[in-house]
């Protein structure tokens, strides 16, 4: 089998064999992950869930590369990351994926241009301003380049941490939380940006929450406790994964 194919020919941006993620030493570790394996094929929507403390962030972080396993493996197609040097790993990283985070991390004395291009300015790669505005009009945000974060609502300031995710045009797109700090209007109007950039772009979306109304808007929902992948839902409903949940003690 191709690394850049799962079993059944489908291809897979990222995938996940065997993590194991344990932080301390000794007695006292903590096992946030414990063999967990996942695939993530193209143009999917997938939901991470599980009770707190169940390793469903550490997952996330590791298959973006922003944390290493213990043990197992991460690869980005054909490229197994978990074990490139730093200096490997970066540069794909600001390529192959993006990342939005449930704190919008913006910086309030840049313009939203400008707090879209950071990434890559600090990188010594800054983005095309066409590719910044394309990346803005994405997400709803077509002639607020000059915008300031506080100009914006919530809503509008989580859509800006979107597009910076977006503009380098990576593989996959992580989202962790990304409607924790939204009502849920704004986070329907979110969740509906990632749906259909997985629906009419293509995009590979990964994202934790605790909501189930959210959880349904992506194709599976994957179920961790105790640091294990237990239980997996196809075509989640609110009140499927909320039953779910209860009987995991989430």
């Amino acid at each position: 089998m191709a690394e850049t194919e799962s079993r059944s020919g489908t291809e897979v941006p990222a995938r996940a064999v065997g993590l194991h993620r344990a932080y301390g030493r000794g007695g006292g570790a903590v096992q946030a992950l414990r063999g967990v394996s996942v695939e993530l094929a193209a143009g999917t929507f997938t939901a991470v869930m599980g009770p707190s403390g169940s390793g469903k962030t550490t997952l996330l972080h590791c298959l973006a590369g922003m944390d290493r396993p213990t043990r197992g493996a991460v690869w980005w197609g054909g490229t197994e990351v978990s074990r490139l040097p730093e200096r490997r790993l970066a540069p794909l990283r600001r390529s192959r994926v993006g990342f939005v985070f449930q704190a919008f991390n913006l910086m309030p004395a840049m313009t939203v241009a400008q707090n879209v291009e950071l990434p890559g300015r600090l990188a010594g790669a800054p983005p095309e301003r066409a590719l910044v505005r394309e990346a803005l009009a994405r997400v709803g945000l077509a002639g607020r380049e000059r915008h300031r974060p506080g100009q914006l609502s919530g809503g509008q300031q989580q859509r800006v941490a979107i597009a910076r995710a977006l503009v380098s045009r990576p593989r996959v797109l992580f989202a962790d939380e990304p409607t924790g700090a939204l009502d849920r209007a704004t986070g329907h109007e979110v969740l509906s940006l990632l749906r259909a950039g997985v629906d009419r772009e293509g995009q590979t979306c990964v994202m934790v929450t605790h909501d189930p109304v959210a959880a349904a808007y992506a194709d599976r929902v994957l179920l961790l406790a105790d640091g294990l992948l237990v239980d997996e839902l196809a075509r989640p409903t609110p009140a499927g994964v909320a039953d779910r949940l209860a009987r995991l003690g989430g």
